[in-house]
């Protein structure tokens, strides 16, 4: 069974860092998608970052603040936030898909496959 298994979520002060990591077991992601998004309490969930095919994709709430890559052959996908906000507090998701990202289809949640368990990440003012 594919597992994700997100870490590195946390609490920090606005203006602060941190990076999350996610470790995919039983399955060979190579170039095929990956996403990050993230769920705040009492809002849907939404794409942050994706990458796949050599692209990498942001929405523009995190352009220029986060930052999406990933290790094939550790078979991780790594998200670096930096001038974290309050209002990037929530869960953070990891997932991956057994497609192709496209500009269109990364940030949708049904373009994904396997979903990691999610990880807090609060930003205090």
């Amino acid at each position: 069974q594919v597992q994700l298994v997100e870490s590195g979520g946390g609490s920090v002060q606005t203006g602060g860092s941190l990076r999350l990591s996610c470790v995919v077991s039983r399955y060979t992601f190579n170039s095929r998608c990956m996403g990050w998004f993230r769920q705040a309490p009492g809002k849907e969930r939404e794409g942050v970052a994706g990458t796949g095919g050599g692209g990498t994709y942001y929405s523009d709430f995190v352009k220029g603040r986060f930052t999406v890559s990933r290790d094939n052959t550790k078979n991780t996908v790594y998200l670096q936030m930096n001038s974290l906000k309050p209002e990037d507090t929530a869960v953070y998701y990891c997932a991956a898909s057994a497609r192709y990202c496209s500009y269109g289809s990364w940030r949708m949640s049904a373009a994904y496959d396997f979903w990691g368990q999610g990880t807090q990440v609060t930003v205090s003012s």
